[in-house]
C-alpha cells in the first residue's frame, strides 16, 4: 500500500495486485505528516479504532476481491478520544436513531394508507378494483347480472297502483344484499308518472318476488311499469349454501267474501330458533297463469318447531277467477 497527499488529512489507500487477507494499516496524522499506526484488521472488521477520531479516507483501484473485502472500510481515526467524548458520541448516536425511528413511524402513520378492499384501487391480490382475491366481494364482471322475469301493474281505479315483479339470481354460489332497484310507471303516451326505489336481497340461484303496494298515480292511467337494476349495483359475495331458515308453507286456504277476499297460510318453523317479524307475499293467478292479485303480511313470530298463520286480505274483488295461490316467505340474507 502507499499513502498519497500527506500534507492533507485526506488519505488514499491504493491496493496493489496482491492484497494480504486480514491485513490493513491505519495512518495517524501528526503535524500534517502521516505515520503508520499499529492497527491490523481481519477481513470482516471495519478500519476503525474506537479510541480515535476521524479524517477522510477512501479506497480506489484495488483488485475486485480487495475492494469487496474492505467494502466496510470507511474511516481511519487519527486523534485519541476521551472516555467522556466516547460516551457522549454513543448517547447522541442512540438518541438520533430513536428520533429517526420515531419520525419514520409518524410519517408512515400520517401518509401511508395500507391496501384495503374499500380504497378504490386494485392492489393486494385483488382481481379487480376492491373485488376478488383477499376481498369479501366478488368482481361484478365475473357474475351474471340479476334478471327481471316480469313486472306487472295491478290497478284498482282509485289513484293507487300496486306493482309486482320477480327477480332471478342465476349465480348458484353467490348472493347480494340490499340490491337497489327502481320501478318506473309509464302512462299510455310513454310519459313517466312515478318512480319508486327500494332494495332487495338476492339469495344464490333463486327467484325473489318484489311487491310494492299503493304507489300514488293520481288521476293518470298507468299503462305499464318496468323494474330496473343497474348491473354494477349488486355487491356479490360467495354463498355456496343458504344458511337462512325459511318457514315451510304447510297449507293455503281461501275464504272471505267476493268483495273482500281472504287467504290464510299456515307456516311451519322447522328450526330450533324463534323466527320474528317474518314477511310473506301471496300471488293469486288465474287459469292462464297470469297474476291477478297480490298481497303481503307480517307474521310477528313463529316459535321453534311450531306453526303460525299468515293472513292476507283485500278490500276489492279479484278481477278474475283465482285458480292457484302461491305464498312466498321473505327471509333476509344473513
Amino acid at each position: 500500500m502507499a499513502v498519497a497527499n500527506r500534507q492533507n488529512q485526506a488519505l488514499e489507500i491504493i491496493f496493489t495486485n496482491r492484497c494480504p487477507v486480514g491485513a490493513a494499516v491505519c495512518y495517524n496524522i501528526r503535524g500534517g505528516v502521516a505515520e503508520p499506526g499499529p492497527t491490523r484488521l481481519s477481513a470482516t472488521q471495519d478500519l476503525v479504532s474506537s479510541n480515535l477520531t476521524t479524517t477522510s479516507t477512501r479506497l480506489s483501484n484495488g483488485p475486485t476481491n480487495c475492494r469487496a473485502m474492505f467494502a466496510r472500510f470507511l474511516f481511519c481515526y487519527t486523534i485519541r478520544m476521551s472516555w467522556a467524548a466516547k460516551r457522549r458520541f454513543f448517547i447522541l448516536l442512540i438518541v438520533g436513531a430513536v428520533a429517526v425511528a420515531f419520525m419514520t413511524t409518524v410519517g408512515i402513520a400520517a401518509f401511508y394508507d395500507a391496501p384495503s378492499c374499500t380504497d378504490g384501487v386494485q392492489n393486494q391480490n385483488e382481481a379487480g378494483v376492491d373485488c376478488g382475491g383477499a376481498c369479501q366481494y366478488l368482481c361484478t364482471a365475473d357474475m351474471q347480472p340479476p334478471t327481471v322475469l316480469f313486472t306487472k301493474v295491478l290497478g284498482f281505479g282509485t289513484g293507487r297502483t300496486d306493482v309486482v315483479a320477480s327477480i332471478e339470481n342465476k349465480n348458484i354460489a353467490a348472493a347480494a344484499k340490499s340490491v337497489p332497484y327502481t320501478i318506473t310507471l309509464y302512462g299510455p303516451d310513454q310519459s313517466i308518472i312515478q318512480r319508486v326505489r327500494g332494495n332487495i336481497d338476492l339469495p344464490p340461484g333463486a327467484s325473489v318476488p318484489v311487491f310494492v303496494p299503493g304507489i300514488i298515480s293520481g288521476q293518470q292511467k298507468v299503462a305499464k311499469a318496468f323494474l330496473d337494476i343497474v348491473s354494477s349495483a349488486p355487491r356479490w359475495f360467495v354463498m355456496r349454501a343458504d344458511a337462512r331458515v325459511v318457514p315451510i308453507v304447510a297449507s293455503i286456504t281461501k275464504g272471505g267474501t267476493v268483495s273482500n277476499p281472504r287467504i290464510e297460510a299456515v307456516l311451519t318453523n322447522p328450526s330450533i330458533i324463534t323466527l320474528t317479524n317474518l314477511s310473506a307475499i301471496v300471488l293469486v293467478r288465474d287459469v292462464k297463469g297470469e297474476i291477478i292479485a297480490v298481497s303481503s303480511t307480517l307474521v310477528p313470530s313463529i316459535y321453534s318447531q311450531s306453526q303460525a298463520t299468515a293472513t292476507f286480505t283485500w278490500n276489492d274483488a279479484f278481477p278474475g277467477i283465482p285458480a292457484s295461490l302461491e305464498v312466498v316467505p321473505i327471509v333476509p340474507l344473513k
